[in-house]
């Protein structure tokens, strides 16, 4: 299997605390792979030291074989690596079509002159159409994002994050906070992402992880503590101790 996201040695400290711990981690080419852990397990510093949001202590980050370590989060997406947020980070003002438009108009060079040849630059409402279609937006498509059910802004935040045609993806509790009459859709929509985009996924929901992932690493206290097939976790009686058979699950 061929290795498109990898970290070395990364650790990250804050004051005396040791939020990452070490961790040698590895995604393959076209992965389904879910990273869990307690709250407090250093989950969302990891994923924020490979998106660039913080710089590591020591270690580093690989990204198709190119050491990313230290080139900021922008130049991380051109590169190819993604991500959704716990807390939805969406264009408030402007709508779906709006921002599909923006995203797809800066991935293409053309920044924001979407906004001012709208219709005309080849190729980028077909593109917008499509991924609306793909994501289940067609019924909102015209309704500012901050006006959006939750289920439709999740949604909306992975459509966005797959406009920037990623190779990696990483998605932050996609299903958090989302009504449970509208968590099937935004799972249903998880199991059709492009099968050549390989993903992380951080979650709590144990369902979403055992049906999503192929793979499963699991953090505790920053440090990588157990990895294996969903099965191998599922029965790892240190796993279910430390996480799955604890009072926390969420």
């Amino acid at each position: 299997m061929v290795t498109v996201l990898e970290t070395v040695s990364l650790s990250k400290i804050f004051g005396g605390l040791k939020a990452t711990d070490d961790v040698n981690f590895r995604l393959e080419q076209g992965a389904r792979h879910a990273l869990i852990g307690p709250n407090g397990a250093g989950k969302t510093t990891f994923i924020n030291l490979l998106t660039g949001v913080l710089t590591p202590s020591d270690g580093k980050i690989l990204l198709n074989g190119e050491d990313i370590t230290s080139i900021k989060r922008e130049q991380r997406v051109r590169r190819g690596l993604a991500r959704t947020f716990q807390i939805n980070q969406l264009f408030g003002k402007l709508n779906v079509v709006e921002s599909l438009g923006l995203v797809i108009s800066e991935r293409r060079g053309h920044g924001r002159d979407w906004f001012r040849w709208a219709g005309t630059l080849p190729g980028i409402d077909d593109e917008i159409a499509g991924l609306i279609a793909d994501f289940g937006l067609e019924d909102v498509f015209d309704h500012p994002c901050s006006g959006l059910p939750y289920g439709k802004q999740r949604l909306l935040e992975i459509a966005l994050a797959i406009a920037c045609k990623p190779k990696v993806l990483l998605l932050d509790e996609p299903a958090a906070g989302v009504p449970e009459a509208d968590r099937h859709e935004v799972l249903s929509h998880l199991s059709t992402l492009p099968a050549d985009v390989s993903i992380l996924l951080i979650e709590h929901d144990m369902d979403l992880v055992f049906n999503f992932a192929e793979k499963i690493s699991v953090l505790v206290s920053g440090a990588l503590y157990a990895e294996g097939s969903v099965d191998a976790i599922a029965n790892d009686q240190r796993v279910k101790e430390v996480y799955l058979g604890g009072a926390d699950h969420g």
